[in-house]
């Protein structure tokens, strides 16, 4: 099976982007000119756009269109903390609610991050991450399927790093971009904020003791319960 259009699409506006040819706050061509401009329908250039939203190279803007995100600062973290050992450094009891669970073909950035396949199989859990019972984080993750395939849910989706430590995955490094945003409806709802709430967007590729990447997590703390100490 070949690569999937939308991700070739995806490939050649992020190309476009890196080359400097569209570049950082400016408006990209109208929906309908990059579905022509690409020979693909409106859906399949959508699905494309949407995985570079989520990658944080374009923004969407309510009447404006979608722009060329403006480049922010990466940071590179040392290691990996389950949230749960962070709750417990702050004296706080964390517990975790799953929003969802499924089994899927990877996007783009996941293919990328996990040095996937296109005709892998992903897992991609949901979770809402609660200390004292205030929300303080919904969390993303996507995990290759190969690794998990023999975890049971109720193991993966109570205690993630416990689960994958008992089969020998051991997080060692981490990569992540940290930027800001507002709440939509959906993260208003789920984190009880006010819609436009200010939001930490966090993007995290974990690598394991061999540094094989072994999870791509995209995380959305609101802003007034949760902060990076970053020490150089």
């Amino acid at each position: 099976m070949g690569t999937p259009r939308y991700i070739e699409i995806h490939n050649q506006i992020r190309d476009r982007i890196e080359n400097g040819e569209w570049q950082s706050r400016k408006r990209l061509p109208s929906e309908r000119e990059l579905a022509e401009m690409f020979q693909v329908s409106r859906m399949t250039l959508r699905q494309a756009v949407q995985t570079l939203v989520d990658e944080g190279l374009l923004e969407r803007r309510v009447g404006s269109g979608t722009f060329v995100a403006e480049q922010k600062v990466s940071e590179r973290a040392l290691g990996v903390t389950s949230f749960t050992e962070l709750m417990a450094e702050t004296g706080r009891h964390a517990t975790t609610k799953t929003v969802s669970y499924k089994v899927t073909t990877p996007s783009a950035s996941e293919i990328e991050h996990l040095a996937l396949k296109p005709t892998d199989e992903v897992l991609v859990l949901e979770r809402l991450r609660y200390g004292d019972d205030e929300p303080i984080l919904l969390e993303q993750a996507t995990l290759p399927m190969k690794l998990v395939e023999n975890c049971t849910r109720s193991a993966l989706t109570e205690s993630l790093y416990k689960t994958l430590a008992s089969i020998g995955i051991k997080p060692g490094r981490a990569n992540q971009t940290v930027g800001a945003a507002l709440a939509n409806e959906r993260l208003s709802e789920l984190l009880d904020i006010k819609r436009g709430d200010p939001i930490l967007t966090v993007r995290q590729v974990s690598y394991d003791q061999n540094d094989t990447p072994f999870e791509y997590v995209r995380s959305y703390y609101v802003g007034e319960r949760f902060e990076f100490s970053l020490v150089r």
